[in-house]
């Protein structure tokens, strides 16, 4: 679907009859859409990388993005079949001076390659459009519900109205948007499979708790990705 079509479909479901929402606050919602929906379903991005020498560092792929991506998976030796996975507790994030890379318990040989598969975000564009065919219902209802909250608050605004019936019509308004809003983004998570209070995408690295041998705290924790 092209962006116009996109555009086309939020306007349908959000029905702004006295036209409130501009064509720049429409397209500012849709780019929102697009940065909350790569948070909740990244695109993956397959990457073949090099490990460093000394066999323990692989730096990340080219289209790797700081602060968003997050690796699934790390196959080593590529080409088996069924694919060979480096362990999820073998490899870990790890900072250094010169920013985040990834670090593996097991050395590997020099120039060795490392297939990773990592998420990153999503296009949508005039020309490129990366949002699944399945996913674009749920898409514009993402994108609906953000401007209902914006008609909501601007409808809010205007109950101060000096015009009784004006007031009470403007509170109605808002009443209904913020409710479309809430309905929206509710169906949203639900197409999508996605709790509303998780706040992390999937391949996060977390820390694993583990206590010492008297049950309190360890002193050190290892990251562990889920």
């Amino acid at each position: 679907m092209t962006l116009a079509a996109k555009q086309q479909l939020v306007k349908n479901l959000v029905r702004d009859d006295n036209a409130v929402v501009s064509v720049v606050q429409l397209d500012e919602a849709i780019a929102l859409a697009v940065r909350r929906y790569s948070a909740d379903r990244p695109k993956t991005k397959v990457e073949d990388v090099l490990c460093a020498a000394g066999g323990n560092a692989l730096a990340n792929p080219v289209s790797w993005l700081a602060d968003f991506s997050r690796a699934t998976s790390l196959e080593y030796p590529i080409g088996d079949i069924p694919p060979t996975l480096i362990a999820n507790d073998r490899w870990r994030r790890y900072a250094t001076p010169s920013g985040e890379q990834f670090q593996l318990d097991d050395a590997l040989p020099a120039n060795a390659t490392v297939r990773v598969t990592y998420g990153i975000k999503h296009t949508l564009d005039g020309t490129t459009d990366t949002i699944p065919d399945v996913d674009e219902e749920a898409f514009a209802l993402l994108a609906a519900s953000m401007l209902c909250n914006q008609l909501a608050a601007y409808y809010s605004n205007r109950s101060e109205s000096t015009i009784q019936a004006d007031t009470v019509n403007n509170e109605s308004q808002a009443r209904e948007y913020r409710a479309q809003g809430a309905s929206y983004l509710k169906q949203y998570l639900n197409r999508i499979g996605v709790d509303e209070k998780r706040t992390v995408a999937a391949g996060v690295v977390v820390p694993l708790r583990r206590t010492n041998s008297v049950g309190g705290t360890r002193l050190i924790q290892r990251g562990k990705p889920l």
